[in-house]
């Protein structure tokens, strides 16, 4: 009998015995929900992105909450973003009551094409909100150079790009600095490091962080750390609205090995996404992503363009048949039922605009992005026989 070829899925957590024993060490230390682990976190991941403040938060969507609410944007106010993105994104703008602008993507980077951010900018417009979409940085110095012209602050949603870097003054600096004013990161499973679920914001700004942390634990005016240890009996008060963003001890304890990790597991990336450029490049019409000069992606998905002969979901169910996982190029926000015309604008005046219910000539290389392209499998675990196998069952299909 034959052996069985097992499936080969499309990300894979790489957790092992330091990960667990970490998690064990909070929960026998009796503090298992935001506290001394937490604080631990944050300092180690300050010091390794290079930013003087850090935050741990429940997730990025509550992070991307936050750093909006943080830099002023209010109900009726505009954040310029992309629709290329996931819908957390767009929805973290709608949490503040304001408005997303949607701008179109660059095709070879998938993300927002700096060169389009100016004509969309208005008397509403409160923040630029920029996607480093799979872990790609964005072009910051054509980002920022328009955001200081107009006085509008930038948040990085850096949800997948931990361990990125941009060379920036003729250094090489980690994404999450930050450059903008705050960034925001995600630890979800399918992400490079993960703490089952999570976020993470850094701002060189102390007022904000201060911010964050009150926001995070419902506006409680003291800490639960501070509280319990305490010698006099101190009662809190709640002075504003808050939310329950925290992150537990459990989690932290977990993305502190993680982090440990990160140099090998970016290392390990990189070198997968070298073989799979040296193996794909001979197939006709296959398009592989670019990684500009300034940039280094910490690769957190490989994202091909398929040849015009392919059909998307016809080359992903063959996969799929033979035990490779895949997934479609990153989702659109406008194309959902959640986003009516009404839920957001790509800048033109409602009266004019003839965009419809998932179709918008302005976000063209968004919804080409989309249905042209597909994730293939990447994570630390994968070994090369793994990634033969996808490379060589790709070839096989996109050449018939």
């Amino acid at each position: 009998m034959s052996e069985k070829i097992h499936n080969i899925p499309i990300a894979k957590p790489s957790l092992g015995e330091a990960e667990a024993e970490a998690a064990k060490r909070a929960i026998m230390s009796g503090w298992v929900t935001q506290g001394p682990e937490v604080a631990g976190f944050e300092r180690e991941f300050a010091a390794y992105v290079g930013a003087k403040h850090a935050c741990a938060v429940s997730n990025c969507t509550t992070a991307l909450h936050l750093a909006l609410l943080a830099v002023g944007v209010q109900p009726g106010d505009e954040v310029i973003t992309v629709s290329h993105s996931y819908i957390a994104t767009a929805n973290s703008v709608r949490y503040c009551g304001a408005m997303p602008v949607f701008v179109d993507i660059e095709p070879q980077t998938y993300n927002i094409n700096p060169m389009l951010i100016e004509n969309v900018i208005g008397d509403r417009t409160r923040a630029i909100l920029i996607v480093h979409q799979m872990g790609m940085p964005c072009e910051l110095k054509a980002i920022l150079d328009i955001a200081h012209r107009y006085k509008l602050p930038v948040v990085e949603d850096a949800a997948c790009a931990i361990g990125s870097e941009i060379l920036w003054d003729g250094k090489w600096e980690k994404i999450g600095k930050p450059h903008g004013d705050i960034a925001c990161f995600s630890f979800h499973p399918r992400k490079v490091i993960t703490t089952g679920d999570g976020g993470m914001l850094t701002t060189n700004n102390p007022e904000w962080d201060k911010q964050f942390r009150l926001w995070r634990q419902h506006g409680m005016s003291v800490p639960d750390t501070v509280r319990h240890g305490a010698k006099q009996v101190i009662f809190e008060s709640y002075p504003m609205l808050g939310y329950n963003y925290r992150m537990t001890d459990i989690q932290a304890a977990v993305g502190r090995e993680q982090l440990k990790r990160l140099p090998e597991i970016v290392e390990r990336r990189r070198y997968l996404v070298q073989r799979y450029r040296e193996k794909l490049v001979d197939v006709p019409g296959l398009k592989l992503p670019t990684e500009p000069t300034w940039a280094k992606s910490n690769w957190q998905s490989f994202c091909v363009r398929l040849p015009e002969k392919c059909h998307q979901q016809q080359v992903m169910q063959a996969m799929l048949d033979a035990g490779v996982s895949t997934r479609r190029g990153i989702m659109c926000a406008h194309r959902e039922p959640a986003y009516s015309i009404e839920a957001w604008s790509c800048g033109i005046d409602a009266d004019i605009c003839e965009c419809k219910p998932g179709k918008c000539d302005r976000l063209s290389e968004s919804e080409q992005a989309q249905d042209r392209t597909i994730i293939l499998p990447l994570f630390h675990q994968m070994s090369e026989p793994e990634q033969d196998r996808v490379i060589e069952l790709l070839k096989t299909i996109c050449q018939v």
